[in-house]
């Protein structure tokens, strides 16, 4: 659904301490049932298993989604370069987005996913088919709704919200933004629908066309940039967002298919209880979703005002950022979700804890050296990728720059991406998101005052959004993590500190091998130090986490030694 490959996820829980029950709606008591010792370890161990087998399917698929994504935006940016018109399609683009997240996306999903896999763990696959049912009936009707009705306003959204900073804007980019804006909003309905496929099959442990479909999504933009008629200018990239967006869409219906239950033609809708039951666990969601689409909205009205190209140098460098933490937390979460949500339906917070612990852990250990290392390569990466075509060596200055400030959000954003998970498993759509309206509404305003400091100072002023972004989830992060270890009573504190010392400390090492290399290749190509860097850099920081016996590591290695002796 748009340029920074960004899908409709099906994301992380917010909610309070009670969550409900889906089949009785009563109360849930998570700790009516917790298991011996022995029980709780084997149950962490199988789902240890269940996670590191889904996440390294999606991983091994976001991998491929990262190079693919690479791919589309370096085709946009040798065609577009950091243009006005650009910036029109991103500007664009964040309407639609805000429209699906406001309406259903991260909420969709965080409500959705815990009482679906309810359903299928206390065996009550009819009831579980007829909330799905009754659930695709209501987004579908509303989505379509408010498309139609942002078709009809779409000149007043952009004249007088995306451009409000601008004054005296230029009558043709207007009508192009809004011409963009037409041509994508079929997406809003085509991603809610791919959306809750994807939950449908999340919740039966099948991951692989779920992590296949952002790579389609991807190759349909590629194809809409490079294989339409390049008279059409900016608009065959909207018109390759619509074809990728049905192919999202199509590449699931096979699996969803194959299932043994079906969609039943005649769902209660609104009439059946637990179609309401998600619908009322959606609405703190929906508001804390659309706090963040307003931040990112703001952020969009922002850039726009301070000149051409740092829409879409901003909306670049957030994309470069996003690529390691959907390897990273992503896979991770999406993986978890289900496996969380069955231990707390059954009451198992001691596995609970320990799963996500770990989970926290791995995460610590690959998004601190990836923040350290993308701060560093950040100038030959930008370079090696976009600086070709329409896009300069100005608009490498621009976007690295911002990619500077972003990075140093990505430990904060892997972070939120599994903590925000956490709480949907437990059935509680409040906490995260009174967290989150807090965090970005601290974000609009640091992206204002930050912006106009950098400028006072005689920096440019697109870092300030940068870094606003970052603090901002830096906070939300911290306090999820305190909120929830309050909740099961511990997650491990002193495993997750020595993760994150180790992490630091193997970062440390990496980064001055990766500083030195970068400052005695100045005079070589960009390839050579970018590739140079890489490979020093994973060395040396896999040298120490090996030395410091990181067990996950260690399970790692044993477990890939077991399966060749296997196939041996």
């Amino acid at each position: 659904m748009s340029l920074n490959n960004e899908r409709p996820e099906l994301p992380a829980p917010q909610g309070g301490p009670n969550g409900v029950d889906p089949g009785e709606g009563r109360a849930l008591q998570p700790v009516a049932r917790q298991g011996t010792s022995s029980e709780t370890a084997t149950s962490t161990a199988m789902a240890g298993r269940q996670i590191a087998r889904a996440a390294a399917i999606v991983m091994a698929a976001f991998i491929i989604s990262n190079l693919v994504g690479f791919l589309q935006t370096t085709v946009i940016s040798h065609a577009f370069g950091t243009s006005a018109q650009l910036d029109s399609f991103n500007a664009a683009n964040r309407v639609t987005e805000l429209l699906f997240n406001l309406m259903a996306g991260g909420a969709l999903g965080s409500a959705f996913i815990p009482m679906f896999t309810g359903f299928i763990t206390r065996g009550q696959r009819e009831d579980a088919w007829k909330l799905a049912s009754g659930v695709f009936n209501v987004v579908f009707v509303v989505l379509v709704g408010v498309t139609i009705l942002a078709y009809a306003f779409a000149p007043w959204l952009v004249e007088h919200g995306l451009f409000m900073l601008v004054p005296d804007s230029d009558p043709v980019q207007l009508e192009l933004s809004v011409r963009l804006l037409r041509i994508m909003l079929p997406t809003v309905v085509i991603f809610g629908i791919s959306g809750l496929f994807m939950g449908i099959l999340h919740s039966h442990q099948s991951f692989l066309m779920p992590a296949i479909a952002p790579i389609l999504y991807s190759g349909g933009i590629i194809f809409g940039t490079l294989a339409l008629p390049h008279t059409w200018g900016i608009d065959r990239v909207a018109y390759g967002v619509l074809i990728g967006a049905v192919l999202h869409l199509l590449v699931q219906v096979p699996s969803v298919i194959r299932l043994p239950q079906r969609f039943y033609t005649r769902a209660a809708g609104l009439k059946d209880k637990a179609v309401r039951q998600v619908v009322k666990l959606m609405v703190p969601r929906l508001i804390g979703a659309g706090v963040v689409q307003l931040n990112f909205v703001a952020n969009t009205i922002i850039a726009l005002s301070l000149g051409e190209g740092s829409a879409s140098a901003v909306a670049l460098a957030f994309t470069l950022m996003l690529m390691p933490q959907r390897t990273i937390a992503q896979s991770a979460g999406i993986a978890s979700l289900p496996t969380l949500s069955a231990q707390a339906e059954l009451g198992q917070l001691d596995a609970l804890r320990k799963t996500l612990s770990g989970i926290i852990r791995v995460i610590l250990l690959l998004a601190i050296p990836s923040t350290i290392g993308l701060i560093l390569i950040r100038y030959p990466l930008v370079r090696v990728l976009y600086e070709r075509g329409a896009f300069t060596s100005h608009s490498t200055d621009l976007v690295s720059w911002a990619l500077l400030w972003y990075s140093a959000g990505l430990v904060g954003h892997s972070l939120v991406e599994v903590l925000s998970r956490a709480f949907y498993a437990l059935h509680d759509t409040k906490t995260p998101v009174s967290v989150g309206v807090i965090a970005m509404a601290i974000n609009i305003l640091l992206s204002f005052g930050l912006a106009s400091l950098f400028e006072r100072v005689g920096w440019l002023p697109l870092g300030g959004l940068a870094l606003a972004n970052s603090l901002a989830t830096a906070l939300e992060s911290v306090a999820l993590l305190i909120i929830l270890r309050r909740r099961l009573q511990g997650l491990e504190g002193r495993r997750i500190l020595q993760a994150a010392g180790v992490g630091l400390l193997g970062s440390a090492l990496m980064g001055a091998m990766v500083w030195g290399w970068l400052r005695w290749t100045t005079a070589f190509h960009p390839v050579i130090a970018l590739a140079g860097g890489l490979v020093l850099g994973l060395v040396a920081y896999a040298v120490v986490v090996w030395l410091a016996k990181v067990p996950e590591v260690f399970a790692l290695v044993s477990r890939l030694k077991r399966r060749l002796q296997r196939k041996g």
